[in-house]
């Protein structure tokens, strides 16, 4: 019996398979995953074609490069420039991978997508009043650098190792309100708990050059409080728990917050 002539990767496939390999975690990208599964059955591809180009993708990217992980060998042409094309675009590609990966799994523009609970796709609706909510745009583009920052981090708080999805939260470094050119960009992103990240995003915190934390005398004028102390105190001077995948954060971006939003 002849074999079925292979479907041809298109662009929206390229872009779906981009989303996938920014927002699961790097030892999620096997052909046994059952989102790898759901996903392929939805794009019409099998799932070891989708395992293939996931790990494809690790051969151009940046942080597996420096670690000496290599991808499959013979990574197309194409391949390679979508790449370059999504992450040199990502304020614009990020939401447009995340709506076509969203219309694979429900038309209705009110619900999102989550892949970060037990290794399956889970639909909600947003909580509030309608008029309240962004624009689904937005709503994209939110939902994409959550997910991406936390598949990068591998579910964890890159300080206190936390690994449950909803204490988790997707920190912006430089401020997502002040600095919209870089409120898609991986590099702008830690995964911290609550706790950590509103810390962080009051300047109680942040990290030095070294990307070891630092505690600020603001916070240390709230001592004694031994769950506080608990909290913060055995971390400092500690290095935080790097990405498996993408980029480390931005050097620039940390020195930024360093000298600008801590309470040194």
């Amino acid at each position: 019996m002849a074999k079925a002539p292979p479907v041809k990767w298109t662009r929206e496939h390229f872009l779906i398979a981009l989303n996938l390999y920014c927002t699961l975690p790097f030892g999620k990208f096997h052909n046994t995953n059952p989102i790898i599964i759901d996903v392929a059955a939805k794009m019409g591809r099998t799932p070891d074609s989708l395992e293939m180009q996931l790990n494809n993708f690790a051969s151009v990217d940046p942080v597996q490069q420096a670690r000496g992980i290599k991808g499959l060998p013979g990574i197309s042409t194409k391949a390679t420039a979508i790449w370059k094309e999504y992450f040199d675009n990502i304020s614009t590609l990020g939401p447009e991978s995340e709506q076509l990966l969203h219309d694979l799994f429900t038309k209705d523009q009110n619900q999102e997508i989550d892949f970060l609970q037990r290794d399956k796709v889970q639909i909600t609706t947003p909580s509030g009043p309608t008029e309240m909510q962004a624009t689904v745009k937005v709503r994209r583009g939110q939902s994409f650098f959550r997910q991406a920052i936390l598949g990068a981090y591998e579910i964890r708080c890159c300080i206190s190792d936390i690994n449950v999805p909803r204490l988790l939260v997707a920190s912006h470094i430089k401020p997502w309100g002040k600095f919209p050119e870089d409120r898609l960009n991986p590099r702008n992103g830690l995964c911290l708990s609550t706790l950590h990240d509103a810390a962080f995003d009051s300047g109680l915190i942040t990290l030095d050059k070294n990307l070891c934390v630092m505690l600020s005398p603001r916070l240390r004028s709230y001592f004694p409080q031994p769950m506080l102390e608990r909290s913060f105190v055995p971390f400092e001077g500690k290095p935080i728990r790097l990405p498996a995948k993408l980029t480390e954060p931005d050097p620039v971006f940390i020195q930024f917050h360093r000298e600008t939003i801590f309470q040194g």
